[in-house]
């Protein structure tokens, strides 16, 4: 029994890497363009079953309070769009001093300058049993957020700037973000009864649709023609984006989970993947925008297309952990609450 259980709570991590295995095996299936057409079923279709899924499994009472808890929302775009752009610019000018290929590091800059994921990070959340709401309002607020202040970003820290189409933009996530979001609130106010009684499974169904981003993403990668850059510095790029990543999910750890931070652990969980999760959907998107008519856009792009991965390989990676970290962290919680009731 201890083995099924295993088995049944790594489910997620082995389709992760069964998703992986067939984007290498047969990349034209799922890349752009391809027979699964993902520019329409991951772009629209994927995106708006995510939030329609939220907005069905979320308590209506749950979602207003998270709008309200400013702190929060404030850790997170201030991290997101201040502090990791920043702090990447201070680190690529202690790199620019070695020989690594000074577009892949101008990537990595754009990178720093990109908003949050409308889907993996609040996918990621629900897995964990953390605060899903936070995630969904940060998510979707920080992809607002970033059409503006990403082109900003990227005028300073790297002096590029172009017209960025802000209505199409916003017209896509509106489409994809917000009505599924407020139709599922909707649905469920007039299904709440059959819904607390059936309790579908929400979980599991925001899973496979991450499935399916993951597979979509991958055999973007695995199809990308290559790239005349040299093996040296693709390496390097391919270590400091799992370092950064790793680092930057523990910082942000570390900050919400003091004492005097005035966070659950539940709001941890949705703080470490909005805040360190970047955007490819808005991103690739953005860079041809803003960069437009570089002859290295291409090498501009690789870390993008790399993080983007990564992002969701290690949060799918840490899922098991952070559950078990947060339901030990809510008995301590509880188990002290208990202990301080006078008898």
């Amino acid at each position: 029994m201890g083995l099924l259980e295993r088995i049944r709570k790594q489910w997620f991590l082995a389709a992760i890497m069964l998703a992986i295995t067939f984007a290498y095996l047969q990349p034209s299936v799922g890349m752009h363009g391809g027979p699964l057409k993902p520019e329409f079923t991951i772009t629209y279709v994927a995106v708006s079953t995510i939030f329609l899924n939220s907005g069905l499994s979320l308590k209506t009472e749950e979602l207003a309070s998270a709008l309200m808890h400013i702190k929060l929302h404030m850790f997170v775009q201030i991290f997101t769009l201040g502090f990791f752009p920043t702090a990447m610019w201070f680190i690529l000018k202690l790199l620019a001093l070695t020989s690594i290929n000074p577009w892949l590091l101008k990537g990595l800059q754009t990178v720093g300058c990109m908003p949050p994921p409308v889907s993996s990070a609040v996918i990621l959340t629900k897995a964990v049993g953390g605060n899903e709401a936070a995630a969904i309002f940060n998510s979707a607020f920080g992809s607002f957020l970033g059409i503006v202040v990403t082109p900003l970003l990227l005028l300073l820290f790297l002096g590029s700037s172009s017209s960025v189409p802000f209505s199409s933009i916003f017209s896509q996530l509106f489409m994809t973000v917000v009505i599924p979001l407020i139709l599922g609130q909707i649905l469920r106010r007039y299904s709440k009864d059959w819904l607390e009684r059936k309790k579908p499974p929400f979980g599991v169904i925001s899973s496979c649709v991450l499935l399916m981003i993951i597979y979509s993403t991958f055999c973007d990668t695995f199809s990308s023609p290559k790239i005349d850059l040299d093996t040296f510095s693709l390496i390097i790029i391919v270590l400091l984006i799992f370092f950064l990543q790793l680092s930057f999910m523990f910082l942000t750890f570390i900050i919400s989970t003091r004492k005097k931070s005035g966070f659950t652990a539940a709001d941890t969980v949705a703080i470490m993947f909005c805040s360190t999760h970047k955007s490819l959907t808005l991103g690739i998107p953005l860079l041809k925008i803003v960069f437009s008519g570089y002859e290295h856009l291409s090498l501009i792009s690789v870390p993008l297309l790399i993080y983007h991965p990564t992002q969701i390989l290690l949060g799918g990676l840490l899922v098991g952990t952070m559950k078990s970290w947060m339901i030990t962290r809510q008995k301590a919680l509880k188990l002290s609450r208990q202990t301080k009731i006078p008898v």
